[in-house]
């Protein structure tokens, strides 16, 4: 009669010889430069990971736009609106939010990607990702500091605002903004950076 052994437990050593690859800003542009991610492609870089996006629907092309073209006229001169454009947080995220304000003009991002200290806001446009955006984007714009992140939530027709980023354990990336106001399409809503420029949530929905 065969009689079965317990298998020893691992030693917690032997663990850490195995671990996730993760990649980096610099890798990422070894992989465009190859060809392997063209630009353009939806690939975002989220903490050491190649994330790939879905293909965007005519009710997000539609959102993400009037969004475009109702910031830049609340932030007028002195500032940039990206659409679908890298950001810089840190060695290992990249993400391609669907918008970001940016203080100074197209020009001076020429040879670089801002950076966290420099976003006024940064924007996703929310339909199939929304549960994303809310568990892991946030928590990443968090973590780097992002003062103001909205949501522009196409399946509740609301906006989101997130503000005051902090330490949350419990947060997916250990950060979390403490502030989140729910905005209702006919609610006035001013940009941190822009507080003399209420704009409505309407005018942000398809």
């Amino acid at each position: 009669m065969a009689v079965a052994t317990a298998v020893p437990d691992s030693s917690p050593n032997d663990y850490d010889a195995v671990r996730p690859f993760v990649w980096t800003r610099p890798l990422l542009r070894q992989l465009i430069a190859a060809g392997v991610v063209r630009e353009g492609d939806r690939v975002e870089l989220i903490e050491g990971e190649l994330v790939v996006t879905p293909v965007q629907n005519e009710p997000h092309v539609v959102a993400s736009e009037l969004t475009e073209d109702v910031l830049r006229a609340a932030f007028g001169a002195g500032y940039h609106v990206r659409g679908q454009r890298p950001v810089a947080l840190g060695d290992v995220s990249e993400p391609e939010p669907d918008i970001a304000v940016v203080p100074g003009s197209i020009r001076e991002y020429l040879d670089h990607h801002p950076t966290p200290e420099a976003v006024a806001l940064l924007v996703e446009v929310s339909d199939t990702t929304l549960r994303y955006d809310r568990l892991r984007k946030m928590s990443l714009y968090a973590k780097y500091g992002i003062k103001e992140a909205w949501i522009v939530n196409l399946p509740e027709r609301i906006l989101e605002v997130y503000r005051e980023p902090a330490a949350d354990p419990m947060a997916w990336y250990g950060f979390s903004y403490h502030s989140r106001t729910v905005v209702p399409p006919d609610g006035p809503i001013a940009p941190l950076s822009a507080p003399d420029k209420p704009i409505s949530a309407a005018d942000l929905l398809p």
